[in-house]
């Protein structure tokens, strides 16, 4: 188990407050505003505008706006103390590979997004995405649902639940997501800290979450290796979530082929962002986190 103590150094906590003031929650939802709903007793702040898509509420609809442009368009509102960051962490065995481990920078990432909100007056929750058989015999791919924390005084708990996290056993990511949309009675920012090494629909599932109103960041956690694998001649490999083998030759063209797949991983990945306004950071595991977090408070797509 990793001490919470060693997640966000004074150093790094030094750049995330230089940094906290910059995360934003663009959460849609067609109840009570956009971003999030007013909290009881609270005031929602005037933020922007953005187009009329269909479905949306007509009463929202600015009017003295489209009086004025003839483009309907509907006001924004900024809740910042009600929105909520939603950490779903990938906790699957081909997260512990790397040096550093995966897992290890996948927990740190975590750690600062968190900290990030937390210090803004947001709302944070950490979710474990590993399967598991759950009450009834029914698989379920949340292994472990943090308590959502608010405010700083939560930072030190939700670093727990961080600190506990260890990778193992197998994972379908898609099926994490789905059940992560099933338990959030709100939109927030749903954060996939994942190597996306899944060979189900997760496209599919990030569109139920934008379709649901959720703001949706990726963040593709990789080692050096797998980008650039530098291995040469026969090779036994080991499914680390299956446990299948797989005897292969490791010559110029089978590398080859890797790399465009690999490549094609990351192209769909990005292209998915573009096409929904949603931000995609790879991390590189041999890479300073800091310029990960920046990226993320930017919203790029690498």
């Amino acid at each position: 188990m990793t001490a919470p103590s060693t997640l966000l150094d004074p150093e790094f906590v030094r750049e995330l407050e230089a940094l906290r003031r910059r995360l934003e929650v663009r959460a849609r939802s067609g109840r009570l505003g956009d971003r999030v709903a007013r909290r009881r007793g609270g005031s929602a702040e005037f933020q922007e505008h953005r187009a009329y898509v269909a479905g949306d509420d007509l009463k929202r609809i600015d009017w003295a706006a489209f009086a004025r442009t003839g483009e309907p368009v509907l006001k924004l509102f900024r809740a910042e103390e009600d929105a909520i960051v939603r950490l779903l962490v990938d906790a699957s065995a081909s997260l512990d590979f790397g040096d550093p481990q995966k897992i290890d920078v996948a927990r740190r990432l975590a750690a600062a997004f968190a900290y990030m909100a937390l210090a803004g007056a947001k709302r944070a929750q950490v979710l474990v995405a590993r399967d598991q058989t759950a009450t009834g015999g029914l698989m379920s791919s949340l292994d472990r649902i943090g308590t959502p924390r608010r405010g700083r005084a939560g930072l030190p708990a939700l670093l727990r639940d961080l600190a506990q996290v260890q990778a193992g056993g197998r994972l379908d990511l898609p099926r994490a997501i789905d059940q992560t949309l099933a338990r959030s009675t709100r939109p927030g920012l749903l954060v996939v800290v994942s190597d996306f090494f899944d060979a189900g629909p997760v496209l599919t599932a990030l569109a139920h979450a934008r379709s649901a109103g959720h703001d949706v960041s990726l963040v593709h956690v990789v080692d050096r290796l797998e980008i650039e694998p530098r291995l040469e001649g026969d090779f036994t490999l080991d499914d680390a979530e299956t446990g299948a083998t797989l005897d292969v030759t490791m010559d110029p063209p089978a590398i080859e082929a890797y790399v465009l797949r690999f490549a094609g991983l990351v192209e769909e990945l990005r292209a998915w962002s573009r096409k929904h306004g949603a931000s995609y950071v790879r991390a590189v595991t041999d890479q300073p986190l800091e310029g990960a977090v920046r990226r993320f408070v930017a919203r790029t797509v690498d």
